[in-house]
C-alpha cells in the first residue's frame, strides 16, 4: 500500500521563511565552503538477507556528506510504492521499524541540502507521481538553470506544485508528455531541461538512471552478485560490498529490469562539463570519478601548489578535514614537515542561541582548536581547499596567531572563486564571493594572512588524471559557463 509522509503545514510562500531557514541562510553567508545539493541511490533485485531499503539506508549513510538536511527512501513491493522521508541525518530519519516496513526488492534513496528551494519537509525526496502512464518515484541531484521558466510555463497551463523542487518540475513534464510509456515520457522530458541533473527513478518494474548531457554531477553503476546499484559516488558501493562497474555517461539513460540492463544516449552533445569541485571538495576521498581516485587528486593538487608557491616556513598545517589531502601532498613536495596543528571537534551540534558576532566566533572556536604546543613560534603554511566568503578563514588564522604562530601563510589548493554557480552549489550571488571584489593581496589583508597563495587553474586541471578525456566546468573560477547566459540569473 502506498504511503506518503505526513507533511507539516507550512506556507509555500518563498518569502515566508522559518527561523530554521533564516538560521540556515545566515550560516551560508558565514561559511567558507561551497555546499553540494544532494546525493542519490538506487538498487534493483535485492532479494537476499538484506532488503533493498536496508541496503539503500547504508548507501545513503555513505553519501551523507552530500546533504544533511533531509533523507528519504522509496521502496517497491510488487509494484506498490512505500515512501518514508524526513528532515535530518539518515540515522535520525530512519528507525529500525521504518526500514522493516519498507519492503521490496527495488528502492531509490536521497539525501538533500537545499541550494534552491526552502528548507522544509515538502522538499524532501524522493517524490512520487501518479498518472495514467503509471507510478514514478524520482530523486534528483543538481539544479535546473531553466527550472523557474519551466515552472512558470507549467503553472500557467494548470499544474499545481506542492514543493519548490526542480524534481517536481521534471515530474510534471513527465505527466504532461504525449508519450504513453512512462520511460519514454521521462526521456522526452529531458530535452526540455537545461542545467545539472543526475536522476534515479523507479517504475513498478524498472530502475532508471539518467545523467545530463554535460555530466555536471557524477553518477555510477555498481553490482553486488545479481543486484544492480546506482549512486552519486562509488563510496556507496563500498559500504554495501558492491563492485564498481562504470560511470553513467553524460547524456545516457540506463534502464534496469528483470531482463538486464538497457542503455541509450538521448543527446548528441559531446562536450562534457563535470563540476571540478567534486575533486576539490565535494566527493568523499575514497570515491573514484572517471577513473581518478579523489584523495590522490587532492594530494596532487597539494604537490602542484607547492611547486607554484615560494615560501619559507617551518610546518605545513591542514584545515581539517578539507585541507588534509592537499597538505600531505604539499609537505611531500616541499619538504616542509606536516603537522596536525588544528584539532576538529566532531561532536559539535547546532547552537540555538541568536547568532551575534560573539556567538559566531564561539562556534568556530568550538569546531576548530589550534594545538599551541605545535603552532607556537612556528612559521605556518595553512592549507585549505577553497575560500568562498572568507569569514571562517579569517577566524581560523586569528586563532592560529593567538596560539603563538610567527607567521601564517594561507595556501589554497584551487583558484579564486570569483563567479556564482547555477548548477547545484550554494553560490548564486556574486556579491557574497570575497574574490569577486578583492585582489589576492586585499583578501590576505582582510583575513589576516601574512600571504595568500592560490593554485593556478592550469595546475588544478593538470592534477586530475582521469582515465577518459573529460571536460570540466570551471565557471566559478573563470566565468566560462557551459549553459546559455539567458538561463543564468543571480538570486535576489
Amino acid at each position: 500500500m502506498r504511503k506518503n509522509c505526513n507533511f507539516s503545514k507550512q506556507n509555500s510562500n518563498y518569502n515566508n521563511q522559518s527561523p530554521a531557514a533564516l538560521e540556515k541562510k545566515q550560516s551560508k553567508l558565514l561559511a567558507d565552503k561551497m555546499t553540494e545539493e544532494c546525493g542519490v541511490f538506487g538498487i534493483f533485485n535485492a532479494n537476499g538477507e538484506s532488503s533493498a531499503a536496508e541496503l539503500s539506508y547504508y548507501g545513503l549513510i555513505a553519501l551523507q556528506h552530500r546533504g544533511q538536511e533531509s533523507a528519504g527512501i522509496c521502496a517497491n513491493y510488487q509494484g506498490e510504492f512505500n515512501l518514508h522521508k524526513g528532515m535530518g541525518l539518515v540515522e535520525s530519519v530512519f528507525e529500525k521499524e521504518d526500514i522493516k516496513n519498507l519492503k521490496g526488492e527495488m528502492a531509490i534513496g536521497h539525501v538533500r541540502y537545499s541550494t534552491s528551494g526552502s528548507s522544509k519537509l515538502a522538499n524532501a525526496q524522493p517524490i512520487l507521481i501518479n498518472s495514467m502512464k503509471g507510478d514514478l518515484a524520482l530523486a534528483h541531484n543538481g539544479n535546473l538553470a531553466n527550472g523557474a521558466e519551466l515552472r512558470n510555463n507549467l503553472e500557467s497551463n494548470g499544474s499545481i506544485f506542492h514543493s519548490t523542487l526542480d524534481t517536481e518540475v521534471i515530474a510534471h513534464l513527465v505527466a504532461r508528455s504525449f508519450e504513453d510509456n512512462i520511460v519514454e515520457a521521462l526521456s522526452q522530458s529531458l530535452h526540455q531541461l537545461k542545467g545539472a541533473f543526475s536522476l534515479v527513478a523507479m517504475t513498478k518494474d524498472q530502475l532508471i538512471a539518467i545523467r545530463d548531457p554535460s555530466g555536471f554531477r557524477p553518477l555510477s553503476l555498481g553490482k553486488l552478485n545479481n543486484i544492480y546499484v546506482v549512486a552519486s559516488e562509488s563510496c556507496a558501493f563500498d559500504i554495501i560490498g558492491a563492485e564498481f562497474v562504470r560511470d553513467i555517461e553524460p547524456g545516457e539513460i540506463v534502464v534496469i529490469d528483470q531482463t538486464g540492463i538497457k542503455s541509450r544516449s538521448y543527446s548528441s552533445q559531446n562536450k562534457t562539463s563535470l563540476c571540478v569541485f567534486e575533486y576539490i571538495y565535494f566527493a568523499r576521498p575514497d570515491s573514484k570519478i572517471a577513473g581518478q581516485n579523489v584523495l590522490l587528486a587532492r594530494k596532487e593538487m597539494g604537490k602542484q601548489l607547492a611547486r607554484e608557491m615560494d615560501v619559507e616556513a617551518d610546518i605545513v598545517v591542514p584545515v581539517p578535514d578539507s585541507g588534509i589531502a592537499a597538505a600531505l601532498g604539499f609537505a611531500a613536495e616541499s619538504g616542509i614537515p606536516y603537522a596536525q596543528g588544528i584539532l576538529r571537534n566532531r561532536y559539535m551540534g547546532r547552537t540555538f542561541i541568536q547568532p551575534t558576532q560573539a556567538i559566531r566566533d564561539l562556534k568556530v572556536r568550538l569546531k576548530l582548536s589550534p594545538i599551541k604546543e605545535i603552532i607556537k613560534d612556528q612559521r605556518v603554511v595553512l592549507i585549505d581547499d577553497s575560500i568562498v566568503r572568507g569569514t571562517t578563514s579569517k577566524q581560523i588564522i586569528g586563532r592560529i596567531k593567538e596560539a603563538g604562530a610567527k607567521e601564517v601563510h594561507l595556501a589554497i589548493s584551487s583558484p579564486p572563486v570569483e563567479h556564482p554557480c547555477y548548477f547545484g552549489l550554494d553560490t548564486s550571488r556574486r556579491q557574497e564571493l570575497i574574490a569577486s571584489r578583492n585582489s589576492i593581496a586585499e583578501i590576505a589583508k582582510i583575513i589576516g594572512a601574512d600571504s595568500l597563495h592560490y593554485l593556478s587553474q592550469a595546475g588544478m586541471l593538470k592534477s586530475i588524471q582521469t582515465e577518459v578525456k573529460l571536460g570540466f566546468c570551471t565557471a566559478c573560477f573563470d566565468g566560462d559557463y557551459p549553459i546559455e547566459s539567458r538561463y543564468l540569473t543571480e538570486e535576489e
